[in-house]
């Protein structure tokens, strides 16, 4: 492999724990699970994929970012028995991507907010993680603050 591949399948390697969850070998502090973490609550909002979405705190913007967008955000990630496998909040700094480079529910979910929006999803697993060896599996609960639409 060359030097430049190599470094590409780093950095693809690096981009996609800091946005997709934290490497398996990590520890992550446990930040407490919110209530309804087991599942959905009857008053969530549901999309044609079965993403399910709830507004914790309204947003202060008016733009929606689109597919490709970049942004910053504050999240938590949790399984539905209430561990936590990733957070921005718990390592206290916000994390920029693109909305085309995390999984498939992160792309449909963080398109329906507006900055300043904190907002509840339960991610299906076939919208996450399932088959990806070494990842949480089955449905995922990420609290998500939208704090900038970049691009």
């Amino acid at each position: 492999m060359t030097r430049f591949r190599l470094a590409l399948v780093l950095a693809g390697a690096v981009m996609l724990s800091a946005c997709n969850g934290a490497p398996p070998s990590a520890e992550v502090p446990q930040i407490p699970p919110p209530p309804d973490v087991a599942s959905a609550p009857a008053d969530a909002v549901r999309t044609s994929s079965n993403l399910a979405s709830k507004v914790i705190q309204p947003g202060t913007g008016t733009r929606h970012p689109r597919p490709n967008s970049r942004v910053t955000v504050h999240y938590t990630g949790w399984t539905t028995d209430g561990k936590t496998f990733d957070s921005s909040v718990s390592r206290g700094e916000p994390a920029t991507f693109g909305l085309d480079e995390v999984v498939p529910g992160w792309t449909e979910g963080v398109q329906m907010m507006v900055e300043g929006e904190k907002r509840r999803f339960w991610i299906p697993g076939r919208l996450a993680y399932d088959g990806v060896p070494g990842r949480p599996q089955g449905t995922l609960i990420f609290d998500i603050e939208l704090i900038r639409i970049i691009s």
